[in-house]
């Protein structure tokens, strides 16, 4: 079993916040903006919901003034969207292009039982009078500070590279002309319970847990807490610790999006707290 951790979600360049964790510790990720102009889903924040409030109201709170078309990719929560009927025959979906899908396929070699694990930026945040803000001033450095999170996963099931059956999936942004037409186009489909748990879904988003934090308390985000589950040792392809201190903490610089981890029972059992505890 291997586990590669993916960075997915709203970053500095691509949505211009963080995503938030609540009060009650429920975190969303929310899903990157759809800068292409045709050939891609149609999907909008206005069609995805949290408790009830329209994620495009939420952004608007939170200060997001970019598009309003979204890339729903991982899709991990069929319920996320207003209407649960337009996405018959949902599974939950991972679907990659490009270098990074060949990165996954060629030098990570990602394959059936393999974990991903997502992370991406996240910040705290309150219900002031119906307004949600980002918290800060508390003196709790995990409250007022941008955290990388740990916050969904998804178990392999099936690797799909014909761009035919691709199509099937029609409610992926990754089944649509603009993915289809490129000859990486990659989608990985769940399991529907973990392999080495059948009373847990295969894929899902997580609560917040410092466990779940990668970011170094009193670092910046990107700064992460030293694991030899990822030290540069024991990352698979060549990726070298930038960190200032390289004793207590590892820094991969660069926009790169998955992090492939060697196979050790070690990384296995970590990855395996992470998600069921």
């Amino acid at each position: 079993m291997r586990i590669i951790l993916s960075r997915k979600g709203f970053d500095s360049n691509t949505g211009g916040i963080t995503s938030p964790i609540f009060e009650n510790g429920d975190m969303i990720s929310f899903p990157i903006p759809e800068n292409k102009e045709n050939k891609v889903s149609d999907d909008t924040f206005d069609l995805l919901h949290y408790n009830g409030l329209n994620f495009t109201n939420l952004l608007c709170q939170l200060g997001y003034k970019q598009k309003q078309r979204c890339h729903i990719d991982p899709d991990l929560v069929k319920d996320r969207r207003v209407n649960r009927e337009s996405v018959e025959n949902w599974k939950a979906i991972f679907g990659q292009c490009d270098s990074a899908a060949t990165h996954l396929d060629k030098t990570i070699k990602v394959r059936e039982g393999d974990i991903f694990l997502f992370f991406g930026n996240f910040h705290c945040v309150e219900n002031h009078n119906g307004i949600y803000q980002k918290v800060n001033k508390t003196g709790d450095f995990y409250k007022d500070n941008d955290l990388q999170v740990i916050w969904g996963y998804m178990q392999v099931k099936d690797i799909i590279r014909d761009h035919e059956k691709q199509k099937e999936n029609k409610w992926h942004p990754h089944s649509k002309p603009y993915y289809i037409d490129k000859k990486t186009n990659i989608m990985y489909v769940s399991y529907n319970k973990l392999t080495f748990n059948k009373n847990l879904d295969a894929y899902g988003i997580l609560k917040f847990r410092k466990d779940r934090v990668l970011t170094k308390e009193n670092y910046s985000k990107a700064n992460w807490i030293k694991n030899p589950v990822y030290d540069e040792g024991s990352v698979i392809g060549n990726r070298n610790n930038k960190s200032k201190d390289k004793n207590t903490s590892v820094y991969y610089q660069g926009q790169w999006q998955e992090l492939g981890l060697e196979e050790t029972k070690e990384c296995e059992n970590w990855a395996k707290k992470i998600i069921e505890e």
